[in-house]
């Protein structure tokens, strides 16, 4: 996933606020620790890890883990952790807890779909519990005069208590589960090497957020926005490829070299898009970019509710059956795109494969690089998420040189959207 704040045609860059509710149904990947790129994430070689393997290392971290901490913290324990803040909303308890739990087990060496299995386990039990002890006053904030409605009641929970519970709480599971270990902990599932890099270029300060979660199903079994955000994500489920997007970040799929269209961005200028905005009562003009009522070049957002209804809010999506030719997905805000047209990319891509001798790990910096050097002064993050090996995709030399729009064309996956353009940078 990458979102990209949205611009006003004004002096202040918006900050980035996402908050996700998703439920999926569990899945477990591989459980190879993988080695991690230059921003921490989590990157590695496809691996089909057998249940041999995973066998002798799930018990082994739990037996490792149990023996520097044989029982329960006591109130007198330190933490094990630093306590996210002073006090947490109820609303930040799921995903900040997680974070402090998938950060003590990754720092432990726990396989990544263990250590996603354990805090979704932890974090559903402790919300099932009583959590009222932890309760605090609310803050008392000023109020803004130039406010008119009321904000509704904040419930705010003591954080270093609640972390303290929630350790116990993991260290409960992991007593259980060294008795015996679930079925769904055994399940080994591929892992792709993933490639990210993001700069914040030439802009003030960095806009963009990226995630990428291999372990997502299993970590997770919007507030009034003032600012907004643009977003892509994809989820692989079995052979099912699902892609979502709202505003102008962008996902494409490279398919035996050929680029396949998954999506139209949400840009100002599509048909579509002007006359929906239009039949609000807005308007479409061009100030340097197509901007929608003179300030955002988006036409879809999440947030930004200043310009609501115009800007909606609504997403678009797509799925694709994925028939294991696939070579790779690329996920990239509009400060690459912007200036790296969809049919260069597989050239870009092969390319650097030949100078680093099949060894993809470090693909992204180089389409971050080829982005600014093409003079995008943008914030730019770029993911790639090799669905096939690198090695393998160079051997074959089955990476397509791109240089055609026709190889574009004849794969858009949607129908009803324009043929794509040469991108042409664009100012935000």
């Amino acid at each position: 996933m990458i979102v990209d704040s949205t611009k006003t045609f004004c002096p202040t860059i918006l900050s980035d606020i996402v908050k996700t509710d998703w439920r999926p149904s569990l899945s477990v990947p591989s459980y190879k620790h993988p080695p991690r790129d230059a921003l921490g994430m989590a990157s590695g070689a496809p691996q089909n890890n057998s249940q041999m393997a995973c066998g002798a290392e799930i018990p082994g971290f739990l037996d490792a883990l149990l023996q520097d901490f044989p029982a329960p913290l006591s109130p007198e324990s330190p933490l094990p952790w630093k306590a996210p803040g002073t006090t947490l909303s109820q609303e930040e308890v799921e995903a900040e807890l997680a974070e402090l739990a998938m950060g003590f087990l990754s720092s432990r060496n726990a396989p990544p779909s263990l250590a996603a299995a354990l805090t979704h386990e932890a974090i559903s039990h402790l919300l099932k519990t009583d959590l009222s002890e932890f309760r605090k006053l609310p803050r008392q904030e000023e109020e803004d005069d130039d406010e008119e409605e009321e904000k509704a009641p904040m419930t705010l929970l003591d954080a270093k208590g609640l972390a303290r519970r929630f350790f116990n709480q993991l260290w409960e599971v992991c007593d259980q589960w060294q008795k015996q270990v679930p079925l769904t902990a055994w399940t080994p599932q591929r892992q792709w090497l993933v490639s990210i890099h993001a700069i914040r270029n030439t802009r003030r300060k960095m806009e963009d957020r990226h995630v990428f979660l291999p372990t997502f199903n299993q970590l997770f079994g919007l507030s009034r926005l003032q600012s907004g955000t643009t977003g892509v994500c994809a989820l692989i489920t079995g052979t099912t490829l699902h892609v979502a997007w709202l505003g102008d970040s962008q996902v494409i799929l490279v398919q035996q070299g050929q680029v396949v269209k998954l999506m139209e961005p949400h840009k100002p200028e599509r048909q579509d898009e002007k006359a929906r905005i239009e039949a609000l009562g807005g308007f479409v003009s061009f100030m340097d970019c197509w901007r929608v009522n003179g300030t955002l070049a988006v036409s879809r957002a999440i947030g930004d509710v200043f310009q609501k209804p115009y800007v909606s809010g609504e997403a678009d999506a797509a799925s694709w059956e994925l028939t294991g030719f696939e070579d790779y997905l690329l996920l990239a805000c509009d400060g690459f795109f912007d200036v790296v047209p969809h049919q260069e990319v597989t050239s870009l891509v092969h390319n650097h494969l030949v100078r680093q001798q099949g060894c993809g790990l470090h693909v992204a910096e180089d389409l971050v690089a080829a982005a600014r050097e093409r003079g995008s002064h943008d914030n730019i993050t770029v993911m790639v998420v090799f669905l096939r090996d690198p090695q393998e995709l160079l051997k074959s030399k089955i990476q397509g040189t791109g240089n055609s729009q026709a190889d574009v064309r004849s794969q858009n996956l949607l129908s009803g959207f324009s043929e794509p353009e040469t991108n042409t940078p664009q100012r935000s």
